[in-house]
């Protein structure tokens, strides 16, 4: 499929890439809406247009002729060559836990493996727990990586004011990891495995206790540093009734 064609999601929602600058300025303003920045933490449809016209994408999801959700992703650099750094993807909130974003995320695997790449690399708040089961569960991403504060403290009331600590996840596209859990195929951890709790509430904990959920950050921070000093990657996610658990076992590409 080229990447000019539509990908039927649903009777009325389609993916393809943006191309307009009044595409891009949907892409700014759905920023605000998601994630309720300021206009002095959006990025601008400035960027959006440079990312499309060097080596990287932007992934629209469109109902009709309004934006839904996009992923937006830098060509990047590493030492065994090129591959895509996923910035944001964002789903309105009234299209969310509809099959959009994961329609995004496969999308850029193909813009990428049609490209000759076949790594994506993302950040994602350890605390955003939705989050933590989709990249690891749903798409099959490894997490080797814990970045402090990486964007600062922003607008956003899903931040919550605390710092912007960072998992790193890494998804590769091409592994046989990656096409097992596409395919439907799950993940089992082994048995010594060890495991990072979080709890359920930490949604709510920031909204409504900051210095508890600052709290649970530190304590996770410190406990990701010491396993990946060693070696461990985040490999399955589990969600229970009152607690979530990153699993995570010895790793090596």
């Amino acid at each position: 499929m080229s990447a000019s064609e539509l990908t039927p999601l649903t009777s009325d929602v389609s993916i393809r890439p943006c191309g307009t600058r009044e595409e891009f300025e949907q892409c700014v303003e759905l920023q605000k809406v998601v994630w309720g920045y300021s206009n002095l933490d959006v990025v601008p449809a400035s960027i959006f247009i440079v990312a499309s016209r060097t080596g990287g994408h932007v992934v629209g999801a469109f109902q009709g002729g309004t934006l839904v959700g996009f992923a937006l992703g830098f060509c990047s650099v590493r030492k065994d060559g090129l591959y895509v750094h996923s910035h944001m993807v964002a789903v309105d909130p009234k299209h969310q836990d509809c099959g959009v974003g994961r329609a995004l995320k496969l999308q850029q695997r193909e813009e990428c493996l049609r490209n000759g790449m076949r790594f994506i690399e993302w950040t994602f708040d350890p605390l955003e727990l939705k989050n933590a089961r989709f990249n690891i569960l749903r798409l099959g991403a490894i997490v080797r990586r814990y970045v402090p504060n990486l964007y600062g403290v922003t607008s956003s009331r899903l931040h919550g004011n605390l710092p912007t600590d960072r998992l790193v996840a890494e998804w590769q596209l091409d592994s046989p990891r990656v096409r097992a859990i596409l395919d439907k195929k799950p993940y089992r951890p082994a048995q010594h495995a060890k495991r990072i709790n979080v709890p359920v509430t930490i949604g709510e904990m920031k909204q409504t206790d900051l210095a508890a959920a600052r709290l649970v950050q530190e304590r996770v921070q410190k406990e990701f540093g010491q396993l990946f000093e060693y070696g461990y990657a985040v490999t399955y996610f589990e969600l229970r009734e009152e607690v979530a658990s990153y699993v995570l076992e010895p790793y090596e590409d």
